[in-house]
């Protein structure tokens, strides 16, 4: 079935330097828009990482540092993917936890205040795995029946992972049928910043959710231990979830 759209929303996929959101870069982006109308428009981009591309990630995707030497580095597009994007919920293959925080990475690298808040995602790896437990290709095969073609390129997942959507609806009638209650069922927890470091608990209080302060409030320990703020401004976490930190630290400041 079709999707019924009350808004814009956009698929896309990252082929990348590797798989660390805090420290990789992307290579290849490609963005698949769908109006509530039914319109597609799509965008591909190649981007040059400006690091090298380690050769286990170009064995995936096969772009090669040469294919991108010449490319626009991801500062010159930003501008370009964020106002294809503006308006619309996102939607991809394990994007809730990789594609859509490495991308927010990229933006705020980039200088591009995007904001990822108010707008629904949609993963549909979070789907398939909550219905099938297993990946892309196997995916596409069994709800479209079909071979994916180019796997690991950016256009082919990209538009395999729509097909894919659609097909899951016709496929589980039990399946919420709008983008809000999708956004729900394909999200595992609740989170504050987009890695889920910090969560809301089921009071809808922030939490930390990792590490000793696990399931405690993020205001009790910036309270009790204000050096864990420095700590983690200084660490290797993702620009996001430091810039996600900062406002509840601010936030704290103005009660």
């Amino acid at each position: 079935m079709e999707l019924p759209l009350k808004r814009p929303i956009v698929f896309f996929d990252l082929e990348t330097t590797g798989i660390n959101v805090t420290n990789d870069r992307i290579v290849e982006i490609t963005l698949l828009r769908i109006e509530p109308n039914g319109k597609e428009t799509e965008k591909t981009f190649l981007v040059n990482p400006t690091v090298p591309i380690p050769k286990e990630a170009s064995d995936i995707h096969g772009i090669l540092d040469e294919d991108v030497k010449d490319k626009p580095v991801f500062k010159e597009v930003a501008k370009a993917v964020a106002s294809f994007i503006e308006g619309a919920d996102i939607a991809g293959f394990n994007s809730n936890r990789f594609d859509i925080p490495l991308l927010a990475e990229e933006f705020l690298r980039a200088d591009v205040d995007f904001n990822m808040r108010n707008r629904k995602f949609v993963d549909v790896q979070v789907i398939f795995h909550k219905m099938e437990q297993r990946n892309l290709a196997a995916a596409y095969k069994f709800y479209c029946k079909k071979e994916l073609i180019n796997a690991h390129s950016s256009k082919a997942d990209t538009l395999a992972t729509y097909e894919i959507l659609k097909s899951q609806l016709d496929f589980y009638q039990e399946l919420p049928r709008t983008i809000n209650e999708l956004s729900e069922f394909s999200t595992q927890n609740k989170n504050v910043d987009l890695v889920g470091h910090i969560i809301f608990n089921d009071k809808n209080v922030e939490v930390f959710n990792f590490g000793k302060y696990k399931g405690v409030s993020v205001e009790d320990v910036l309270t009790k231990d204000p050096g864990y703020f420095g700590w983690m401004m200084n660490g290797q976490f993702p620009l996001y979830t430091k810039k996600v930190l900062t406002e509840l630290k601010l936030r704290m400041s103005k009660i």
